[in-house]
């Protein structure tokens, strides 16, 4: 009698199959022994599992794709970080996806948790061209939040270290001679902004904790600068830092009582 092939043989086997029409897939699925019933179907869930996101992939790639149709070839996702909160700069980022991008789950950072952000920017940092914008608060009480943004974006991709050809920008237009496309929630729909959303999160989220070793009272590390209870209590209680704004409210109404 034939000596059947040990679980972890198998199980081996198993790791080098990637179409479920393999022949030796069929074979495996004959074995009814629990271990390899068990891992047939981790092959099964892992299959699965990369589909959708190939699947994810092509359909975040749209608007890449048809620019490609068009002759732009380097395409560079732009988004922000920081609009909103009353400390710390705002964050840009752009990037250049490779053609052979691998399948990964990106999508708006909003969507992600915080270790799952860490790991989708270090790989996007490894893969792709990445370029950083950082627009500071004394520059947002300048400029205005809106200058501030568009002034980040074009940091980024000024940054970005080759000179794109076309540009995919979340929500807003650049005076930048190049091809552009403005997406409305374009970290929603396209794979290079949700990129981008990614690695600025990631970038500004770490300078915020940096921030809360030298300002411990605001929760920075929490709160990355928006105005929480904890963030609200600490200006109460401790006043205004030097990377808070000061045209927002209601830091502005504080340092002018403090005039």
């Amino acid at each position: 009698m034939e000596k059947r092939p040990t679980i972890q043989a198998l199980k081996e086997q198993l790791l080098q199959i990637t179409d479920p029409s393999d022949e030796r897939l069929l074979a495996i699925a004959k074995d009814e022994r629990k271990g390899i019933q068990t891992a047939l179907k981790q092959w099964h869930s892992r299959y699965e599992k990369g589909q959708q996101l190939l699947t994810h992939r092509e359909k975040m790639l749209t608007y890449e794709r048809q620019l490609m149709t068009e002759g732009y070839h380097i395409i560079a996702g732009i988004d922000e970080v920081g609009r909103g909160p009353l400390a710390g700069p705002i964050v840009a980022a752009a990037v250049i996806l490779p053609s052979d991008m691998p399948a990964l789950p990106i999508n708006d950072s909003k969507k992600l948790s915080e270790s799952n952000r860490n790991l989708l920017s270090k790989e996007i940092w490894e893969c792709a061209k990445v370029g950083i914008g950082v627009v500071d608060n004394q520059q947002i009480d300048e400029l205005n939040i809106y200058q501030a943004t568009k002034l980040a974006m074009k940091q980024a991709v000024g940054a970005l270290g080759i000179q794109p050809d076309a540009l995919l920008i979340d929500a807003m237009t650049l005076d930048l001679p190049f091809k552009q496309e403005s997406l409305i929630k374009g970290d929603t729909k396209s794979y290079s902004i949700a990129a981008a959303s990614i690695v600025a999160k990631v970038y500004r989220d770490s300078l915020m904790k940096d921030y809360a070793k030298v300002y411990p009272h605001y929760s920075f590390e929490k709160n990355a600068g928006y105005g929480t209870k904890t963030h609200l209590e600490g200006l109460d209680q401790y006043g205004v830092t030097p990377i808070h704004r000061r045209s927002f409210e209601p830091i502005k109404s504080m340092t002018q009582k403090m005039k």
